[in-house]
């Protein structure tokens, strides 16, 4: 699956912009990523629940909202109830994940726990089984336009065979650096989910950026499941 980050489109234009990524099978986003930082958790500020709230009403692209904020616990269920698809927070900020999760699935959405990429998956395989998704970080959150972390795809290879082993049921997602380079790696890797931001929305067509981000990906994803 491809998701495409409006982190990298051009705010202005938020609705034109979502149109360009949804487009015919093979070239439409699976999901998309909307980047929420507070200036506290994270040093950027970006936007929040009332564009996510309009953003929701603008398209049907499954709305996969990443919260990159303090205290998610009050939070995160706002997104929820306003339709979002898949809910993001991060562990490093949560304070009873196990409970955020449960509320979000209550609310109707998919529940995302995201970790950085210094934070070890292993402590959190428990906390895990009440996930829909893992969001490994490969770079450090808060700002677009950064350099891949390929020593994170250990944590996505682990999360990999714990899903494929029956130990977790969720989405391998990865974010961060992703373009037609790294995807290869990440596929290879066992991720399921690329969110990508430059390469799709500085491409002269986003459109064809993403069917090109999953013709690269496939191979190698299907390698990794052999």
């Amino acid at each position: 699956m491809i998701a495409p980050s409006i982190l990298s489109a051009d705010f202005a234009r938020l609705a034109d912009e979502m149109a360009a990524v949804n487009g015919a099978p093979g070239v439409r986003a699976d999901w998309l990523h909307v980047d929420v930082m507070d200036a506290h958790f994270v040093p950027n500020l970006t936007l929040g629940l009332p564009v996510v709230e309009s953003l929701l009403k603008a398209t049907d692209i499954p709305i996969d909202c990443h919260l990159m904020i303090e205290d998610p616990d009050r939070w995160a269920i706002g997104y929820a109830e306003a339709g979002a698809y898949n809910v993001t927070v991060h562990v490093e900020a949560a304070k009873d994940p196990i409970a955020i999760a449960k509320d979000l699935r209550a609310a109707g959405a998919k529940a995302g726990l995201s970790i950085k990429p210094n934070t070890p998956l292993d402590p959190y395989v428990e906390v895990l089984k009440h996930y829909d998704t893992l969001l490994v970080m490969s770079v450090e959150p808060g700002f677009g336009g950064q350099s891949f972390i390929a020593d994170v795809l250990d944590k996505a290879r682990k999360a990999r065979e714990l899903v494929d082993t029956g130990h977790l049921n969720l989405v391998v997602e990865i974010d961060g650096g992703i373009n037609a380079d790294t995807i290869e790696q990440a596929a290879e890797a066992g991720v399921d989910c690329f969110v990508a931001g430059s390469a799709v929305y500085n491409a002269a067509d986003p459109a064809k950026a993403i069917e090109a981000l999953r013709a690269k990906a496939a191979p190698n994803f299907a390698h990794a499941r052999q």
